[in-house]
């Protein structure tokens, strides 16, 4: 049995969050939702996904998927993740929004499937990037404990930035940061 969730009031502000912030507070969660058009409908699918070093978001599917149509077009989705809690009403919010495209080079290809376990028991061998073009983040804090850190009302992080605790390791290394790439490189 969970509580019963507070009623709404005055007791919740929202506050938005930088790109810098939401981002990191990506790479803190393993789960999300795409949300894509599928025979010009809208479709929203859980997926589990990492954070690149550009921001960009990560994801595996297989090969009968509705997004891999998505993603060889290279049409815009969104992504979007958060953690929120129904009995305080805090927590925070964050939707990327970007081109989806097939990731097709060999070394990325490796890289993220070593890097990114599936969830469902099913071959997931193709590999899709979203490129964070567009970045929203919103925190909903508690408005009776503004200045405590780390309560409900404080930044959803310490004073270094949002962390992705401990054992979880969502991000992958500089070398794959975002820059002039080779033709036909995704």
């Amino acid at each position: 049995m969970t509580g019963r969730p507070l009623p709404p009031g005055p007791g919740t502000r929202m506050v938005e969050l930088d790109r810098s912030a939401s981002i990191t507070l990506l790479t803190g969660v393993s789960m999300g939702r795409v949300g894509f058009t599928h025979q010009a409908l809208p479709v929203i699918r859980p997926v589990n996904h990492l954070v690149n070093d550009d921001g960009d978001i990560v994801i595996r599917t297989h090969a009968g998927a509705a997004l891999l149509a998505t993603a060889s077009a290279s049409e815009v989705v969104v992504y979007e993740a958060d953690q929120i809690d129904e009995t305080t009403h805090t927590g925070w919010s964050v939707m990327v929004t970007g081109t989806a495209s097939r990731v097709t080079d060999p070394q990325a290809l490796s890289r993220y499937r070593t890097e990114l376990t599936p969830w469902i028991n099913t071959e997931t061998e193709h590999v899709v990037r979203i490129r964070a073009e567009f970045v929203t983040g919103y925190r909903l804090a508690s408005t009776a404990s503004r200045g405590e850190r780390g309560g409900p009302g404080g930044p959803p992080y310490g004073p270094d930035g949002p962390s992705p605790g401990p054992g979880r390791r969502h991000t992958l290394e500089a070398s794959d940061r975002r820059g002039p790439r080779p033709e036909g490189r995704s």
